[in-house]
């Protein structure tokens, strides 16, 4: 199918990197070009276009995407930028545009940019999601990577896991893989990276589910810093629709910058005594004295009997309310500890129901 573009540029320069390139394929003809998107929001209805690239470095321009998602609904909006910008990219997303790609391109740039946004999901800004416990063996890791696999077949959308326990990051062996990146490698790079070039950083453990493992050695983590961490989640937003954030145990500036950063921050301790709900309650006063308070979803591990009335239970013990209880999961554990999470996971296990009702909730905007 040939595409009809619609192209929206103000200086005269870009054109010599634009049109050459559309004009040499066969996948797209470019209708009509147009200086500002106020003429082409109105005179482009007789060319039926497929694509809008307009530029969006005018300010002005990103406050007009809504209408053209509005008048143009079955027509792809790629915003262009003269360097990257998450900050701009995600201002695009809001508005109803697919994303960003950079002026400078070659057509096969711009054919992979179409494929990751229509594989990314709706147009729409990612959903970013953090694991936080105060102790080990609270199943955090287990949950992150089971959710992520669920969220992914359930909304057909693209998920991104990120190994943000820098010291002793596992997920790589929860999957049995062996990534050829890390976080060190994408941290070094992230100033010159844009979704294109950082796309390939990521394992593909499923056709829309990727992994960025954590550094394979310890001593590796202090080369990671908070700053960087952050970028590089601004950026995994631009390809994922959903970024699941496993985070290290106890308090520091990563678990910090993580919980300013997500829409969902998710706080799990395991239920074997009460202790546990002591650990709780004091994560949850320290996140309660940062600047920045946000709802914390509470969810307590190991659980038995797994009801309503034990998880009222614990929430009068707590004093807060606890929002997911999951059953101890001896079966899926042996899954994991064999490396073999991607070979599928027992439909009938309670703690793989409870899980795919968190999916649902976070894909269906529930929390």
């Amino acid at each position: 199918m040939v595409r009809q573009v619609i192209l929206i540029e103000g200086e005269q320069r870009n054109f010599e990197n634009i049109i050459p390139a559309l004009k040499n394929s066969l996948d797209f003809e470019i209708a009509a070009v147009y200086r500002t998107a106020y003429a082409a929001l109105g005179q482009s209805r007789m060319f039926n276009p497929d694509l809008f690239l307009i530029d969006v470095e005018d300010a002005e321009n990103i406050n007009i995407i809504s209408e053209f998602v509005e008048l143009y609904r079955d027509s792809m909006i790629i915003g262009l930028l003269d360097f990257w910008d998450s900050e701009k990219n995600l201002s695009c997303i809001e508005a109803g545009a697919a994303g960003c790609i950079l002026k400078t391109f070659k057509l096969e740039e711009i054919r992979k940019s179409l494929e990751l946004y229509k594989l990314r999901g709706k147009n729409s800004p990612s959903r970013i999601i953090s694991f936080f416990s105060p102790k080990g063996r609270a199943g955090r890791t287990t949950t992150a990577s089971i959710l992520a696999l669920t969220i992914a077949e359930k909304s057909g959308e693209r998920v991104a896991l990120i190994d943000a326990d820098l010291q002793f990051g596992d997920m790589a062996v929860f999957f049995d893989i062996e990534p050829e990146h890390t976080l060190i490698e994408v941290s070094q790079d992230i100033k010159l990276l844009n979704p294109l070039t950082f796309d390939p950083y990521f394992y593909k453990l499923r056709e829309n589910v990727s992994l960025l493992a954590a550094p394979n050695k310890p001593e590796y983590a202090e080369l990671v810093e908070v700053k960087s961490l952050v970028e590089i989640v601004h950026l995994a937003c631009a390809l994922f629709r959903y970024v699941l954030i496993d985070l290290p145990i106890g308090f520091n500036p990563v678990t910090i910058g993580m919980y300013d950063l997500a829409e969902i921050n998710i706080v799990m301790t395991m239920m074997n005594k009460i202790s546990d709900i002591h650990h709780m309650r004091r994560a949850i006063e320290m996140f309660q004295t940062l600047d920045r308070v946000k709802q914390l979803y509470t969810c307590f591990t190991r659980v038995e009997p797994c009801n309503d009335d034990e998880r009222l239970k614990i929430q009068r013990e707590l004093g807060y309310p606890v929002t997911d209880i999951l059953p101890n999961g001896y079966h899926i554990n042996s899954i994991i500890n064999r490396g073999k999470l991607l070979k599928g996971l027992p439909k009938d296990s309670v703690l793989v129901r409870k899980i795919e009702q968190i999916a649902d909730d976070l894909i269906q905007n529930r929390r």
